[in-house]
């Protein structure tokens, strides 16, 4: 059974940092691209940014304007967001998703889903 547990949520400041998690198993975890999908109240879910499955190959979505970092840990099972200079209109909950080819970019097919974590952003 796949199972994508998200971490790392929290309440930040306008301009702070915070780093998500992502903990995968029940798939051979390098074989996948991953990533994250995020979806603000009121609003649809969006691509955010994606990783392919050996990592050499890094996606992300053109709003972020390199605020946002992806990156995984093949010997952990894990992958990571790394957010910076946090603006309110970030505030979304976020999800860690699971591809189902070894490179995917938005567009691709993203056939499993974590539970997801909230981000807020705000004073």
């Amino acid at each position: 059974e796949v199972q994508l547990v998200e971490s790392g949520g929290g309440l930040v400041q306008p301009g702070g940092s915070l780093r998500l998690s992502c903990a995968a198993s029940g798939f051979t975890f390098d074989d996948y691209a991953i990533g994250w999908f995020r979806q603000a109240p009121g609003k649809g879910r969006e691509w955010v940014s994606s990783i392919s499955g050996s990592g050499d190959m890094l996606y992300y979505a053109d709003y972020l304007k390199g605020r946002f970092t992806i990156s995984r840990d093949n010997a952990k099972n894990t992958m990571y967001l790394q957010m910076n200079s946090l603006k309110t209109e970030d505030t979304a909950v976020y999800y860690c998703v699971q591809c189902d080819q070894s490179y995917c970019a938005g567009q691709g097919r993203y056939i499993y889903w974590g539970q997801g974590t909230q981000v807020t952003v705000g004073s």
